[in-house]
């Protein structure tokens, strides 16, 4: 019978940064801040996360006896810097869909606990950085992310992997607490761009830009069009600011060849003009929180990127992405995108946009031009 050791070493030669044990117990305490918080995690639900359920890992797996926790340094490598101004960096090489990176060493890892004798599950919805800090792996910070206890030096540049187990191992000591240096004067709190982080480590989820980008309904609340700034498909400004980070952002880091070679894919004005196939293609498999069906939402955060990057090159892209789309949506992003980067040529565009326009895209013209 394989011991903890044997299972700890076998997590090392696979690459993983850190490795914890905790109890298959129900996450109580996690369930009641969901029904307390119902108002701002109902959406999940909604969305089929199932996060009520995956708070008792005995749902997944009937006799369940133990938790282990993987820890994946995912910024190990660093990535181009166009890349990273447009995306959060979890996401730029995640292969949940295309299963050729860090899933092959789960699988491997899964593989040598059923060749033990061991069955597992690898649940999607278990409170994943909460198990880590039961597991002993890391504390929280008042982003309400994980920071690892001994990898990473000890940033929150880390992925936790929850794998249920049938087998009972002798747990780790819980680290669940928020460990944040009180000089930090709430650092991430006062850079979240869009009010989410509420202190005390409470997060309003809806408010994230993580959220806004590939969950949000409509066209982006006006308000918060220009602090989402920049970002596409996520958001690391909470984590760019956090001292905790500081030395992890200071290594000079290898650069990630596999997110290398996507980047042109991922330029902005390839994202604005994309049809279906494309998207399919070349995005959908990288970053999949949005499908095809909202092909919509991806032009939106692309237009509302151009013009807040104020720069007059997109001026073209937008009225040639007008004239391609029918979404209101899109098309009223395009509108406030080029009030945002303003100038003659942008006025002149709008200008020639009005007349043929109407409802809430002509009042985004106006507004535009009144800018």
């Amino acid at each position: 019978m394989i011991s903890r050791e044997d299972v700890t070493a076998r997590a090392m030669e696979l690459g993983f940064g850190d490795i914890g044990f905790a109890p298959a117990e129900a996450f109580d305490r996690h369930r009641e801040i969901l029904c307390e918080r119902c108002d701002e995690y109902g959406w999940a639900e909604d969305a089929g996360l199932a996060l009520m359920q995956g708070s008792d890992p005995a749902t997944v797996m009937p006799g369940a006896r133990t938790i282990i926790v993987l820890l994946e340094e995912y910024f190990s490598e660093g990535f181009p810097g166009e890349m990273e101004a447009l995306f959060g960096r979890c996401y730029l090489d995640d292969d949940r869909i295309t299963k050729d990176g860090l899933a092959l060493r789960i699988k491997a890892f899964r593989s040598y606990l059923r060749e033990n004798g061991i069955n597992s599950k690898v649940p999607f919805n278990i409170p994943h950085r909460l198990a880590a800090a039961t597991a002993g792996l890391g504390t929280f910070g008042k982003n309400c992310l994980l920071y690892a206890n001994r990898t990473a030096l000890g940033s929150s540049w880390v992925l936790p992997v929850t794998i249920v187990i049938d087998r009972e191992f002798q747990p780790d000591e819980p680290t669940v607490r928020i460990a944040c240096p009180e000089w930090c004067r709430n650092a991430c709190i006062a850079a979240c761009p869009t009010g989410a982080l509420k202190g005390n480590g409470r997060i309003d989820p809806r408010m994230c830009i993580s959220y806004l980008t590939y969950y949000g309904e409509g066209i982006t609340p006006v308000e918060l069009r220009e602090p989402m700034g920049l970002y596409v498909y996520g958001c690391d400004r909470c984590q760019d600011v956090c001292p905790r980070n500081s030395a992890w952002l200071a290594k000079k880091l290898p650069v990630n060849r596999r997110v290398a070679a996507k980047a042109p894919d991922f330029d902005l004005v390839k994202l604005l003009h994309m049809n279906r196939e494309y998207f399919t293609a070349k995005i959908w498999p990288h970053m999949f929180y949005m499908p095809p069906d909202d092909l919509w939402r991806w032009k939106m955060n692309a237009a509302r990127a151009m013009g807040n990057s104020r720069d007059e090159k997109y001026v073209p892209e937008l009225q040639m992405a007008f004239a391609e789309n029918n979404d209101e949506r899109v098309l009223g992003m395009i509108a406030w995108a080029l009030g945002r980067i303003g100038g003659k040529d942008a006025r002149t565009v709008l200008e020639g946009l009005l007349p043929k326009s109407a409802g809430c895209v002509r009042e985004e013209i106006n507004t535009a031009l009144d800018r």
